[in-house]
């Protein structure tokens, strides 16, 4: 019985002293920046944490390899910036998961639309690289544009980045840098002619959400952003992935179907801005157009009549021939307040409209302004 118990407790230690050596040959966790070019790539840490360069999240080395690198999203933003143009592509980026992280001019509170603020994550100073520049548009890119800071960074990154999108007006921000330059390139739906204006050697494109150069991609107005980043995420990664993600948001993403808001018909219309109220009704298609306006300025139906009939044979936008505006006779009442027109459009199409203008009857002291507008043709 002893011998049994002295060779049980020799093999107690023979195992201790076997399993000792390699427990304390067990290799510590390291850390490491995940590629982004700046100067701690090449260094490794014992901990989890930041990069003391650029501040992105360190990642695990696993025997001796990185984890797959996740790509990165800078988002460039500035006073007046469009909400959803940066966070609809941001919800996309990071379903999809991306890095994202933002950059300014500096660093204080940026102010975007809506009341919205938002501290950025670095400045034009201390941005990490990315692979994918996001600029988005809104008031402020008007702004922006003008901004020869901002252009150079904008330059500068889009040169290290392998793949540039702009959402709605950032396309202006893009074109003053010279990204634009011999490529195709769509914006919002107002902006269009702005855009053509501000790159005269780029081709702007009115019929599709978003435009594809390549590296340099566009995307017209607001949501149009959305369909951008899914687009990308099927081109960087896969389209399954790119479809899950549209699955995951519950939007209903279509690659393959066309929306052009700005070839829609109320392009044709003036903008008149001496009418002060609000939009009752708006609806139509590239084929025709119908709208409703309650007005409380100007405050007589002839004050209506004048500045609608002033606005279509001066600033009727896209019209190829001159407007033909034909006031109706007052003296018949079943025709007071009428006011038909007509034009040959940048289609080659002719067009024909017609207004009405009649006292509420809710309110007295105001106006109703109904508006149809009809092509004759389809485009040539």
């Amino acid at each position: 019985m002893k011998i049994l118990k002295t060779v049980f407790a020799y093999a107690a230690i023979l195992a201790a002293t076997l399993l000792v050596p390699c427990a304390a040959a067990a290799t510590p966790k390291l850390y490491v920046c995940p590629s982004c070019g700046c100067a701690a790539d090449a260094r490794m840490f014992d901990k989890p944490g930041k990069c003391p360069e650029c501040g992105m999240d360190l990642v695990e080395k696993i025997d001796n390899k990185l984890q797959p690198r996740r790509l990165t999203v800078a988002v460039l933003l500035f006073d007046g910036a469009d909400v959803i143009d940066y966070a609809g592509p941001w919800e996309v980026f990071g379903q999809a998961g991306f890095k994202v992280f933002t950059v300014a001019e500096s660093s204080k509170l940026v102010d975007a639309v809506f009341g919205q603020k938002i501290f950025p994550d670095y400045t034009f100073v201390n941005a990490p690289r990315m692979d994918i520049l996001l600029v988005p548009g809104g008031p402020g890119s008007r702004q922006a544009m003008q901004n020869p800071v901002v252009l150079k960074w904008v330059q500068q990154a889009a040169n290290n980045s392998e793949y540039v999108m702009s959402v709605c007006t950032g396309a202006l921000i893009l074109a003053k840098a010279g990204l634009l330059d011999g490529l195709s390139a769509t914006t919002f739906h107002d902006a269009i002619d702005l855009l053509a204006e501000v790159a005269p050697k780029t081709r702007v494109v009115s019929d599709q959400r978003y435009v594809d150069n390549g590296k340099v991609i566009t995307t017209a107005g607001l949501s149009s952003g959305i369909d951008g980043a899914l687009h990308l995420v099927s081109t960087v990664k896969s389209k399954g992935l790119a479809r899950a993600t549209a699955l995951t948001l519950e939007y209903q993403w279509d690659p393959e179907k066309k929306f052009g808001r700005a070839t829609f018909a109320d392009r044709y219309l003036p903008r008149i801005y001496e009418f002060d109220g609000e939009i009752l009704s708006a609806d139509g298609d590239v084929e025709h157009w119908e709208a409703q306006a309650l007005l409380s300025k100007p405050n007589s139906m002839a004050a209506i009549l004048d500045l609608l009939s002033k606005g279509l044979a001066e600033n009727t936008p896209h019209a190829k021939s001159a407007v033909a505006v034909k006031r109706a006779d007052t003296s018949s009442s079943a025709d007071a307040g009428t006011l038909r027109w007509s034009f040959v459009g940048d289609d080659s199409r002719r067009w024909n409209g017609w207004a009405l203008v009649e006292q509420s009857k809710e309110d007295p002291k105001k106006f109703v302004l109904s508006l149809k507008l009809n092509s004759e043709s389809k485009p040539k």
